[in-house]
């Protein structure tokens, strides 16, 4: 059997973190085949063991600190 890997979609503020229910911004992918959703700081705490058991992590917390292209700059 082949296995294909297509690129994730995008989190979006309906991804919510397993373990408490934020906005996720991380996915992380298992070996197994399931598939885990954290917000930023369940994703950092729980980064070293994820690594072990993850085919892939998606981590979008840049977003948190992200500004908007269509702000001025000063408003910045």
């Amino acid at each position: 059997m082949t296995t294909v890997l297509t690129p994730a979609s995008p989190l979006t503020a309906a991804d919510r973190c397993d373990r408490c229910g934020a906005q996720a911004y991380v996915r992380v992918v298992l070996l197994s085949g399931g598939e885990l959703l954290f917000c930023a700081h369940h994703g950092r705490k729980f980064e070293p063991e994820l690594k072990k058991i993850a085919a892939e992590i998606q981590d979008e917390t840049e977003r948190l600190t992200a500004v908007p292209a269509s702000v001025s700059e000063e408003e910045r």
